[in-house]
């Protein structure tokens, strides 16, 4: 059930004493950032707001997170489970989530597989502020657009024609190429990973 201020009371607050516990996903990568408690006067705070708050069972009072370190979460949308007992916050963060300065709270924890593709995006824009000689990704992105398209239409020939040929990893290889340069092609037309999947999502529903 997808959460809004008009069915909170749907919400099974009563098991847990008013309190829900509330998993933080980043909204983009997927990647799970953190975990803590939310009442009902959080969480209503977090849908007016837009930044993500939570109840403090130590302090037994309200906090937004980053409301001292900066470090906010801007929320996206908040799903409930199957049992209204438990939420699902999907959040973009504004810097690293964990009190230790660490990304999330699991860092040295399993990530989605996926989720190495906004890692690599990430290292793409870098080198797009910050170039450097010895990167083959900044020279790419000095030649611009039209260089780039160029580098992503020879990847794709030879990507079908390893498809064509049989040979998986040579296959891999050659996607994984293909993959990298249409990354930087995105990145040098100022556009994102993501906007190509709002495009995907809205072709789905």
């Amino acid at each position: 059930m997808k959460v809004t201020r008009d069915n909170l009371d749907q919400l099974a607050w009563d098991k847990q004493q008013g309190l829900i516990p509330a998993i933080v996903q980043d909204a983009i990568t997927g990647i799970l950032l953190m975990q803590a408690y939310m009442n009902k006067e959080a969480l209503t705070q977090t849908l007016q707001t837009g930044k993500v708050t939570f109840y403090s069972r130590t302090r037994q009072s309200l906090w937004e997170k980053g409301e001292t370190s900066g470090n906010t979460l801007h929320y996206k949308e908040i799903v409930a489970d199957c049992d209204g007992d438990s939420l699902m916050v999907l959040a973009t963060p504004s810097g690293p989530v964990c009190h230790t300065g660490a990304a999330t709270c699991w860092e040295e924890g399993p990530q989605p597989g996926l989720s190495f593709l906004s890692e690599l995006e990430g290292v793409i824009a870098y080198r797009q502020t910050t170039p450097s000689e010895t990167s083959y990704t900044a020279k790419l992105l000095k030649r611009g657009p039209k260089y780039i398209a160029q580098k992503v239409g020879e990847e794709a020939v030879e990507t079908a024609l390893a498809a064509v040929a049989g040979d998986d990893q040579e296959f891999l290889n050659e996607s994984a190429d293909l993959i990298y340069h249409l990354l930087v092609l995105i990145n040098s037309k100022g556009l994102t990973l993501n906007d190509v999947v709002s495009v995907l999502k809205a072709r789905h529903d």
